[in-house]
């Protein structure tokens, strides 16, 4: 050993490190917290309250005692009571600084026991959280009682109901699995999810785009409804083919996601498909959107609670008995079984089909091409449906318009379907 590091070592600059990612961490929460005024630590209470945590995280560690580091959490805890004490009682002064500091403190101390890399992204996740303090406000109070409780849930399907359920196959051909089925539950109420509180948060700000985004989302077939009717109105067709195109767009984006989380070796032969059809259906998509008449207000599709567990519980039963059919069709009639089911059970629902032969696939059980094909009958057949329903509620004008880039989302799909 050089002296050079035995004179580090003995005065203890080794521990230089952790003490200026500390003082770092407590810096970047501080400039936050110093431009409130409500606020009573600033910058330097921030950064010399990390420097504390740090410090006595390494007395506990080299006295092998923690009564420092408990003693220091106490005193900032003293401190934050004494700075509150004789305030203006009619005056609410809030917790998040004071929260924001005893986690600065417990920041410090983690830094010590070599977390550094997780207390740097706790800090920017604290001063993201610190700084949109308005923001966040804003989307909670746009949140209704309805919103919260899908949330809730969603919690409750997760991390309640999934984790109790057995992960083994059970009944013909090996196909179902009750933990398997519910994780198919979670991952599409998870999506629709998603897209059912953005759409709640963000509401008519951002137009039609982003309207079909979050409509697809949630339910493409609730929203090719809702604006077929709209589309009665001459003024919002073009806005209606735009909304309605969008959000079948949207299926093939989210098929290109469940694909990649479920079976990420078909990639290879699904993308070709979906994609080809994405291009052609966005091409001609775009051009009724340089066609739609700007202004006014635009309507926000209403879609009901997509994690009410009775929405769940039947979508479980739906994919388990699509997902047994399809093994039993696809053993007794070969590819033809597989896809007259596709072909029947796309009519109403994309998602059940496309989740079992992608199972079903992992499973070794489906050749990638079948699986291709099956959910492009299925998307077609689904896309076929829904045009259907255009016609029927927005009549023969809404049709004529919307027919160019219907069909071209289906020759895309078909044509690539067909390449592979």
């Amino acid at each position: 050993m050089e002296i050079g590091d035995l004179f580090i070592q003995g005065n203890g600059l080794q521990y230089l490190p952790a003490f200026a990612t500390s003082l770092a961490v407590g810096l970047l929460i501080g400039v936050e917290r110093e431009r409130s005024p409500a606020a009573r630590a600033g910058l330097r209470t921030f950064g010399l309250v990390s420097l504390l945590g740090t410090m006595l995280a390494m007395l506990s560690d080299q006295t092998s005692s923690a009564w420092p580091l408990v003693a220091g959490l106490v005193a900032v805890g003293a401190m934050i009571i004494g700075a509150y004490i004789g305030d203006d009682q009619d005056k609410d002064p809030g917790t998040t600084t004071q929260v924001a500091l005893v986690l600065c403190f417990g920041l410090g101390a983690i830094i010590w026991h070599g977390y550094s890399t997780l207390a740097i992204m706790l800090a920017i996740v604290m001063t993201t959280m610190l700084h949109y303090k308005p923001e966040l406000e804003g989307i909670s109070r746009n949140l209704s009682r309805t919103d919260l409780t899908s949330m809730l849930q969603f919690a409750v399907l997760s991390f309640i109901i999934l984790p109790v359920l057995p992960n083994q196959d059970y009944g013909p051909y090996d196909t179902l699995n009750p933990y398997q089925t519910w994780l198919m539950v979670v991952l599409i109420s998870g999506i629709s999810l998603a897209g059912y509180v953005a759409l709640r948060v963000v509401g008519q700000r951002y137009g039609a785009p982003l309207l079909g985004f979050l409509g697809g989302l949630v339910s493409s077939t609730a929203t090719t409804l809702v604006y077929a009717r709209h589309g009665r109105n001459s003024a919002m067709l073009n806005l209606a083919v735009v909304v309605i195109t969008i959000a079948n767009l949207v299926v093939l984006v989210r098929l290109a996601v469940l694909s990649a989380v479920l079976s990420p070796g078909i990639l290879p032969q699904i993308l070709p498909m979906l994609g080809t059809g994405f291009v052609f259906g966005a091409a001609v998509t775009f051009y009724w959107w340089r066609r739609m008449q700007r202004g006014g207000d635009l309507p926000i599709p209403e879609i009901k609670n997509p994690t009410e567990i009775k929405t769940a519980l039947s979508f479980g039963a739906l994919y388990a008995v699509v997902l047994l059919a399809a093994a039993w069709l696809s053993d007794i009639a070969g590819s033809r079984g597989l896809y007259l089911l596709a072909l029947a059970s796309g009519l109403t629902d994309v998602d059940a089909i496309s989740l079992s032969t992608l199972r079903l696939f992992g499973q070794g059980k489906l050749l990638a091409d079948q699986v291709v094909l099956a959910i492009a009958i299925a998307y077609l057949s689904n896309l076929a449906f829904k045009f259907g329903l255009l016609a029927f509620f927005g009549g023969k004008t809404l049709a004529r318009h919307a027919a160019p880039s219907m069909g071209a989302l289906a020759l895309g799909v078909l044509g690539g379907a067909l390449l592979l």
